[in-house]
């Protein structure tokens, strides 16, 4: 299994991973400026993490780095604290992401839907577009033909020849083209200093005490959490582009590993990086060598090559990436607005655009999945049945239950009996039914109540073995003080 992993694809490996590591060093250089911090701090994380998590992740094939969605939560640590306390915060946030893979937390996933899933595709492919446009403004007109002669060469060379992936023979090509005929384009280098050493092991100055924890564990509880919520979308979505699986609970571990590695390494923390997954999976990457080979090559690059590499052209990595954020949009989600249910297309919307707005997936994510939740529940709620019959004497009445009981149904539950009917005996018939929580069982509870208050014999017939463990628990309307426990009383 590990030869699969590592080496069962040299050749598509090794040149997706140049690609990658090219594209990987304008956006860490990018991610240090939002997070306040020096552009090594930014290359040394992406480097770290590409290392470390092609050894330890559970996603062969991904690319997890510094990403602008950790930088934006470290803003404040830094301008508060300073730099030693981003390592020490990058190193608590990676013991907590191991906590959460030894404790399986990974299997939440399984409660964001698919709507969400597209949601937060064509969010992500949205701010990769966004993030491309400070680059197209106030530049000299040679960019706009230097972007579309990169485009052009990514889209129509895989016709002739797919022996190289496209998006780094146009890096190749536009970087020659700028250093042969001198134009007004910026590059690499302007974006900042490049480092010239190599990241040396180093233990944060800080004191290690309470306070300093209760200092860290705000800024890194929420750094676990967003770093392993894009890094198990991000898993989702690789997954379905190679067609195999992944392991969740060792990529929230791996995620772990590597963000205790770069802390020690005076690197900010990262996690995975969908439009590096998405460049290095249409590149022809597959397997743990593609990342392991970005993060070594944008290390050699940027410490022994750094001349060269300040020389290329950001047309040509603003290229790729838009090529990136075209691929990685679903555009027949477009087209599935008029035929999916609305609700699941209002939950799709409503993750783009709270994604869009506030420049962060986690917040976006968990709105779709609370639409999610609200919206099953409500659909549930609606299959809820109930009838009833009177025996010929006008005595007795049955009821018959049909569906789920839960609290978006307990009040349709209730609605249901007539209180006022002069009754020797009521029967209800749940065969057909489930009670499933608290709001549930309260609801049988004042049913029963209000009929014995009146006299009126109760009998509960049907009851499945769950539902009947639950209201065994539960329920107060057979204790000897019923009455007195009831509500109002």
């Amino acid at each position: 299994m590990w030869r699969e992993e590592w080496f069962g694809n040299v050749r598509g490996d090794i040149l997706a991973g140049l690609v990658v590591a090219l594209a990987l060093i304008p956006e860490a250089i990018a991610f240090s400026i939002i997070a306040g911090v020096d552009p090594k701090i930014g290359l040394y994380a992406s480097f770290s993490m590409a290392v470390v998590i092609a050894i330890a992740g559970g996603r062969p094939g991904m690319i997890s780095a510094a990403t602008a969605a950790m930088a934006l939560l470290m803003v404040d640590l830094v301008k508060d604290h300073g730099l030693e306390y981003l390592f020490a915060a990058t190193i608590l946030t990676g013991l907590l992401q191991i906590g959460a893979g030894v404790l399986g937390l990974a299997r939440v996933m399984r409660f964001v839907s698919n709507s969400v899933m597209t949601g937060f595709v064509n969010a992500l492919a949205i701010l990769i577009f966004l993030a491309q446009l400070p680059e197209l403004r106030d530049v000299g007109w040679q960019t706009y033909p230097m972007v579309a002669a990169g485009l052009a060469i990514i889209y129509l060379l895989p016709r002739f020849t797919t022996v190289i992936p496209s998006p780094l023979v146009s890096i190749i090509v536009l970087t020659a083209v700028s250093v042969a005929f001198p134009m007004e384009v910026r590059t690499v280098a302007d974006l900042g200093e490049l480092p010239s050493s190599l990241p040396v092991f180093l233990i944060p100055d800080i004191p290690f005490n309470l306070d300093t924890l209760l200092i860290l564990l705000p800024y890194a509880v929420p750094l676990a959490v967003v770093g392993l919520l894009e890094s198990l979308l991000t898993a989702s979505i690789v997954d379905d582009l190679t067609d195999t699986g992944s392991n969740r609970n060792r990529e929230s571990t791996g995620q772990g590993i590597a963000n205790i590695a770069t802390g020690f390494l005076g690197g900010m923390a990262g996690c995975a990086m969908i439009g590096q997954s998405v460049i290095n999976v249409k590149s022809g990457g597959r397997g743990r060598l593609s990342t392991f080979i970005a993060g070594i090559v944008l290390l050699i690059l940027v410490v022994g090559l750094g001349d060269i590499v300040g020389r290329v052209p950001m047309p040509a990595l603003v290229a790729v990436m838009i090529m990136v954020s075209i691929g990685t949009f679903s555009w027949g989600s477009i087209r599935s607005l008029r035929t999916h249910p609305r609700t699941s297309s209002v939950v799709m919307v409503a993750t783009v655009v709270v994604v869009v707005a506030t420049h962060n997936l986690a917040i976006g994510v968990l709105v779709g999945v609370l639409l999610s939740g609200i919206f099953f529940a409500w659909k549930i709620s609606q299959i809820f049945q109930m009838s009833s019959t009177i025996s010929d004497d006008g005595r007795r009445r049955t009821y018959v239950v049909k569906g789920q009981v839960f609290y978006a149904s307990a009040e349709q539950f209730l609605a249901a009996f007539d209180f006022h009917e002069a009754l020797e005996e009521v029967t209800i018939d749940v065969r057909q039914a489930h009670f499933w929580d608290l709001s549930a069982v309260a609801a049988l509870d004042k049913v029963v109540l209000k009929f014995r208050r009146d006299a009126t014999e109760v009998d509960i017939v049907g009851m499945n073995e769950a539902s009947a463990t639950i209201v065994d628990r539960l329920a107060i309307h057979d204790k000897p003080d019923a009455f007195d426990l009831a509500p109002g009383h």
